[in-house]
This record gives C-alpha cells, structure tokens and sequence, in this order.
C-alpha cells in the first residue's frame, strides 16, 4: 500500500495496488497486516455505505465524542468527492486547520481521517457512493459537527455554497468556537 502524508501528519492517504487487465480489475482495499506494516494499527468494528444522487451535496462537518470517537478509513466506490479532515484537538498546532483531498472511484485512494477530527465530503459526480470503516459505533447521543462554512476553518470548497445541498442537521451545525473543549492534544 502506497501512503502519502498530509499538511496534517495523523491524517493519511492511502492507494491500494490495483491489478487489472481488460476485464477490469483487482485491489485489496483492506488488509489488517499490510495496514500494520505502514503504522496503522486501527481495529475497525463497523462499515457504512452512504449514497448522494446529486453532485454538490455536502455531508458534514461530523465527529463523535468521547468516549465513542473515531477514525475513520473512506473510499470512494462511485463518483467522486472532495473530503476534509479539520483538527479539532485543543492544544495542537494545527487546531482548526484542516486537508482537502479529492477522491475518486477510478484511483482507488482512501483517507484516513483520526479520532479528534472533523470529518466532511462534497460530492462531486452525480451517483456518488461511498464506503468507510470505523473504529467505533454510531453513538447518536455523541455525534457531533462544525460549520461547513464557518469562517474560522476558512475550507474553500469547489463550489459556492449556494449550491451546496445540504441537511437540516448539518445547515446548523455550530462554529468552531461555539464547540465546548472536546479534545486535546496529544
């Protein structure tokens, strides 16, 4: 597996080899051991499956509380999104910031997004669909998020967002300094 480190060290890019031949192709997207071997020791308990019919939705920015948080490891089955992982860990150099990577079906990349971090997607392909693995289960009573245009994470997403389609949930997230001191550092 191929890694590529980000302007935010705990938050990771990830290729699979491929092996194709005019049939299509081949790729281990999950190998526990291989994972192990590149520093990645997570213990993944529960797998989603998200879908988006329209380009332009937006889904995010979420996290979940102690002592359910998680990290989560996302690829792109259909389509294409951009995804973004924002620090929300209080005391570490790069709080508030965050990655933005662009993630497609065809290059088979994942990003791996840690416990105290935001974690959000803008679709980008109409028909998008998505799979991600976690480290712990969907707490309801723990999920959380941030703005997705909160000016203190200044995120340049692709498109305005008065063609963002977002949910209720996530139109009224709120901001980074509204968000009690959830995490820290280290």
């Amino acid at each position: 597996m191929d890694v590529i480190e980000t302007s935010l060290p705990e938050v990771k890019l990830i290729t699979p080899p491929r092996f194709g031949d005019k049939r299509g192709f081949f790729s281990e997207i999950y190998n526990r051991r291989a994972l192990a071997e590149i520093g990645i020791t997570t213990e993944f308990v529960q797998e989603n499956h998200a879908y988006s019919a329209d380009s332009g939705t937006l889904r995010g920015l979420h996290f979940q509380c102690p002592p359910a948080t998680q990290t989560k490891l996302l690829r792109v089955l259909r389509g294409a999104i951009v995804d973004v992982c924002v620090d929300l860990r209080h005391g570490s150099p790069t709080f508030g910031q965050h990655v933005m990577a662009e993630l497609t079906a065809e290059s088979g990349q994942q990003i791996l997004c840690p416990k105290g971090f935001a974690h959000g997607l803008l679709t980008l392909k109409p028909h998008t669909e998505i799979a991600y693995k976690v480290d712990a289960y969907y707490a309801p009573e723990l999920d959380l998020g941030v703005r997705y245009d909160d000016p203190d994470l200044a995120i340049d997403w692709p498109l305005p967002t008065d063609q963002l389609i977002l949910s209720e949930k996530d139109r009224n997230q709120p901001g980074l300094c509204d968000l009690p001191e959830i995490f820290t550092f280290p």
